[in-house]
């Protein structure tokens, strides 16, 4: 493999292997720039690490695929086809809903399945849900089609945008919008959820956020054979094939800064490497507060990160099942007996509550290799506060993983307590530890109005020259569609190898 620090042309180098990242690099490297891509990991993907473990498969990161047109992108910058690399299918249903009562909702597959399932449960909101969709299709407009890759380094982009977001009721959170149109508590807790699968709190998460629905109706949802590792391994192999140079277990400490420009990076151990331009994908509040010096950094950055918000953190128990349940669907996510309340305890009053909601991912009901034959492969998420709470998750984590076990065996999976194998369980310390995200949260600071757009950390690093963001800390946000969109606005900052960068 060529070193793209010494083949010579300008050199970027790329903080962390993650989507935003990985995605960044190929981006850079289309431009013409050799590229060093930093992962202190040992395996690409970031937060989509796979584990094996006593036979079975378990994706780490996000198993949903809502854009695949994104992925598709990376691929014809080199005139290459996804599809010749990665089997994506569509899924059907996209989530199937248990509420606290017994009774489901199958969300997703065609307009038609969706709407028989409305009027099964509340036949009035077939009309409201059409609108709602409508909405969406609107937000998705606006927030997805043009403001997503769109820049929002300068003040006078978001000022042109206010009226915009004010016509679309941005001021509105995602639980008074889809409100507004469904009079059902389930169908009302079934469609505000999209917030919590990037880290937002639906009774304060920005509207703008609704615009998921309209993504999800527009592209489906889809599950990559393999799993999300198949993804960040073809990802891998097509870096490799255009010489871009990984280098993992490499953990970078600081960034190089002479003269307000970033020069480079230095490692946990000393070394440095040099670099025209820099891009971290790193934990965007780890960056400013660990990997710069506030006199390094603008006024801005440091405020921001000051009032700065994060969003829940994640307990993710991951386990083996030496018997299979066909009836559980790929996606399922129990309801608990509170909504509200409960997300008042995670991100609110930081208490661990005895009930939870979960979300429970069987990749085994489309993709049997991810477990022996005769078995099935889990993971169940259960959000809970970040770090900021005074929780022992060495003592509270064996805990959790025991009701939650118990709660499984009454509901979803019956027996689950005899033919359970296998498992384990990662925290918000593991967070904390294996991906630098400051206080375990999950998908870094959240979803905010107050932290949308120009108020999030810049993908232009604020104060410093030659230094760029990508991932779920800065603009468009957290989700697989957003940090790939983070490496789509990198890439309209920075022009082509041997042009000047310039100033912001």
């Amino acid at each position: 493999m060529r070193d793209a620090a010494t083949e010579g042309g300008a050199h970027a180098i790329v903080i962390g292997a993650g989507f935003g990242g990985m995605a960044s690099a190929l981006r850079l490297r289309a431009k013409g720039y050799q590229v060093t891509l930093i992962e202190r990991g040992g395996a690409p993907g970031g937060r989509a690490q796979v584990f094996e473990h006593g036979g079975f498969r378990h994706d780490a990161g996000p198993t949903v695929i809502t854009a695949p047109f994104l992925f598709e992108e990376l691929f014809a910058l080199f005139g290459e086809r996804l599809a010749d690399h990665l089997t994506l299918v569509p899924l059907t249903p996209w989530y199937r809903f248990r509420f606290a009562d017994g009774d489901t909702f199958d969300y997703g597959g065609t307009l038609e399945q969706t709407m028989a399932e409305i009027a099964r449960i509340e036949p009035r909101d077939c009309a409201g849900y059409l609108a709602l969709l409508d909405h969406s299709k609107r937000i998705f407009a606006v927030g997805f089609t043009e403001l997503s890759a769109q820049p929002f380094d300068r003040l006078t982009t978001m000022l042109r945008q206010i009226p915009r977001l004010i016509g679309l009721g941005s001021y509105h959170t995602v639980w008074g919008l889809v409100s507004r149109y469904l009079s059902s508590p389930k169908l009302r807790q079934a469609f505000s959820i999209q917030p919590l699968l990037v880290g937002g709190n639906p009774f304060n998460t920005t509207s703008i956020y609704g615009l998921i629905h309209f993504l999800e109706r527009a592209y489906g949802v889809h599950f990559a054979m393999g799993g999300t590792g198949a993804i960040t391994a073809a990802l891998a192999q097509l870096m490799q094939r255009q010489g871009i140079v990984l280098r993992l277990h490499t953990t970078v400490a600081a960034i190089r800064i002479e003269h307000g420009r970033a020069t480079g990076v230095q490692f946990d151990d000393g070394a440095a490497l040099g670099a025209d331009l820099v891009v971290s994908n790193a934990d965007a509040a780890h960056l400013y507060g660990a990997m710069l010096k506030p006199r390094q950094q603008a006024l801005s950055a440091r405020l921001k990160l000051a009032a700065a918000h994060y969003s829940m953190g994640l307990f993710v128990l991951y386990f083996g099942t030496t018997r299979t349940y066909p009836q559980v669907a790929h996606h399922t996510i129990s309801m608990g007996v509170r909504y509200r309340e409960l997300l008042k305890d995670i991100f609110d009053r930081k208490v661990l509550a005895d009930d939870f909601s979960l979300y429970l991912h069987r990749p085994t009901a489309t993709d049997p290799s991810f477990a022996p034959a005769g078995c099935d492969s889990f993971y169940v998420l259960c959000p809970v506060p970040n770090l900021q709470a005074a929780i022992d998750w060495q003592a509270q984590g064996p805990l959790l993983r025991d009701r939650i076990v118990a709660a499984l065996d009454a509901t979803l999976l019956p027996g689950l307590q005899q033919c359970i194998t296998a498992d384990f369980f990662k925290t918000p310390h593991d967070f904390e530890h294996d991906y630098l995200s400051v206080y375990g949260a999950g998908f870094s600071v959240a979803p905010l109005f107050r932290q949308s757009a120009w108020f999030r950390f810049h993908n232009r690093a604020e104060g410093i020259e030659n230094l760029y963001l990508t991932g779920a800390g800065t603009h468009p946000g957290a989700g697989l569609p957003g940090v790939l969109c983070s490496a789509k606005v990198v890439d309209a900052l920075i022009p082509a190898a041997g042009v000047a960068v310039p100033l912001p």
